[in-house]
């Protein structure tokens, strides 16, 4: 019998969801990508429109000021095939990403970033706050008629006063989480299928990378499956949103991979939330579902405001 329990449908009717945050309500916060919303799923699977976005809002998270952070991509070409939709080609010939701050009371959008000494930032992904109250997070780039963007690793103060850029060129950057005790930064690869660690040895700082690679190689799926979004267990594991074959590959530290199948070809992202931190919240996008299913085992309390 399986450790892992069965996914219930929480809600259905999305717009390609990603970036799931389990509140302290029940809700789930999280956005609509050809929607261009921050959404909040009730616990009884009611949906609310909590700001208009616009765009591609790609990644959530919450500040240690209360409000949602946003990785917003700009925007894509959106296709329809089967009853399952996909995401294309960028909207725009022109990089358009932006890092956006959401007033949770009131809804107002302010933007915080959307370049890094004069350049335009191309397709924020997704973001993890750290202790010290900064937030990590991924450019994965986009895909253009002339060619496809090479993505970048950023850490970036939430009050809008900094920027620095941390990796850079890196192939479809996607997912990023912090260890439990912060000091390992994971970073998945979309494209490459790849899982990477990479050593935080101040703040906002990253050790820098060894030759031919930005960090550590942790491992990579046994079959061709693309990897996006993750969350980190207490355990040291590392749970990756996984599209092609749908589901969660898991990855124990020794790179070992095991793969928890779901009923989705685009699941996106997974959130652990509860009072144990074993309920996972997992977005199937290509449906427009978000499940939740029991966890074996707890996931990495994210840094919130503690009320």
């Amino acid at each position: 019998m399986s450790a892992y329990g069965t996914p219930e449908v929480v809600a259905t009717g999305l717009r390609f969801p990603e970036g799931p945050v389990a509140m302290a309500d029940g809700s789930v916060l999280l956005v609509e990508i050809a929607r261009g919303t921050l959404t909040r799923v009730s616990p009884d699977g009611a949906l609310s429109v909590v700001a208009e976005l616009g765009g591609g809002p790609n990644g959530l998270a919450i500040g240690p000021d209360g409000a949602a952070y946003v990785c917003n991509n700009g925007g894509f070409q959106w296709h329809e095939a089967g009853g399952l939709l996909f995401p294309g080609h960028a909207a725009q010939d022109g990089p358009d990403g932006s890092i956006q701050r959401v007033d949770l009371e009131t809804g107002a959008v302010t933007t915080l970033y959307d370049s890094f000494e004069g350049e335009r930032l191309k397709g924020p992904n997704d973001l993890v706050f750290d202790a010290q109250g900064g937030f990590w997070f991924s450019d994965h780039g986009q895909v253009r008629d002339s060619g496809r963007d090479h993505g970048a690793l950023y850490h970036a103060k939430a009050n809008g006063s900094g920027i620095s850029r941390q990796r850079a060129q890196m192939m479809g950057p996607n997912g990023v989480g912090l260890s439990a005790d912060g000091n390992t930064l994971f970073v998945s690869e979309t494209m490459t299928a790849r899982l990477w660690a990479m050593d935080v040895v101040s703040p906002g700082m990253l050790a820098p990378p060894g030759p031919w690679a930005p960090g550590r190689f942790v491992g990579t799926p046994p079959a061709f499956r693309l990897l996006d979004s993750l969350a980190v267990e207490q355990s040291g594991r590392v749970c990756v949103a996984t599209m092609v074959e749908g589901g969660i590959s898991v990855f124990s530290p020794d790179g070992a991979c095991e793969f928890v199948p779901l009923p989705d070809i685009g699941i996106t992202n997974i959130c652990f939330g509860g009072a144990d931190g074993q309920d996972a919240y997992i977005t199937a996008s290509t449906t427009g579902t978000l499940y939740r299913m029991r966890w074996p085992r707890p996931g990495v309390r994210l840094h919130q405001p503690s009320t």
